[in-house]
């Protein structure tokens, strides 16, 4: 499905990326609905051809799919993502396994929803999960609702975790249960993400209110 931004959400887009020079946020805008990430952040292209996209040396396992919230046109069961209406998630496997060839360090962050189950990121010294374990997040539930931004579907408030760490990781593991957690923002270089959540007149724009249907599906991909 074709993918749309809003000229005053790209323009926040913009602000966010220049305010943050010294760290690599991974925003996910730029992909279409359901599309795998692959080589998007290589330089390269997504499952459906998208890109190229930045050059940052970052690759996504064939789990690792693009969402757009329904709001915006595509399928996702989610509202109130801190950039843009694109985040990721998987449907099938043990979740996104993202590498980072030239490494990265000082800390890993994002933004995460996941309603009704938990999950966990871990980060490694070497690619797929290999090498030593430099950090291990578990990531509690999430509220589903209760705040200005969540104007679509059950997946939101986004909440931001982070971590610290010693030494050069080069591969990041994102596990929970498949449709049920959704990532975005994602930071290599800080323990604090970058970015905040969206009012919900940015998601909403043009496309009408559609009240809290989403909240009786439960799953992030409708």
């Amino acid at each position: 499905m074709k993918r749309t931004l809003t000229a005053l959400a790209m323009v926040l887009l913009i602000g966010v990326v220049a305010a943050h020079a010294g760290t690599v946020v991974l925003t996910f805008e730029g992909l279409q609905d359901n599309e795998e990430v692959l080589n998007y952040y290589n330089g390269g292209f997504g499952g459906n051809g998208s890109g190229p996209g930045p050059n940052y040396g970052i690759t996504f396992g064939s789990d690792s799919l693009a969402l757009i919230s329904g709001a915006d046109g595509g399928s996702g069961n989610f509202s109130g993502a801190p950039s843009g209406d694109t985040i990721i998630y998987f449907l099938s496997g043990a979740g996104d396994v993202m590498d980072v060839a030239a490494g990265f360090d000082t800390g890993f962050s994002f933004y995460y929803t996941a309603i009704n189950n938990p999950g966990s990121v871990q980060v490694y010294s070497g690619l797929d999960g290999t090498g030593t374990l430099l950090a291990d997040l578990y990531l509690p539930v999430t509220p589903s609702g209760g705040s200005p931004e969540c104007t679509y579907g059950a997946f939101c408030p986004f909440e931001p975790i982070g971590v610290t760490f010693g030494g050069t990781a080069e591969s990041v593991i994102f596990t929970g249960a498949a449709n049920q957690i959704g990532f975005d923002n994602i930071t290599l270089g800080s323990g604090t993400p970058v970015g905040s959540p969206e009012p919900g007149a940015l998601t909403m724009l043009g496309t009408g209110l559609v009240g809290m249907l989403g909240l009786l599906r439960r799953k992030l991909n409708k």
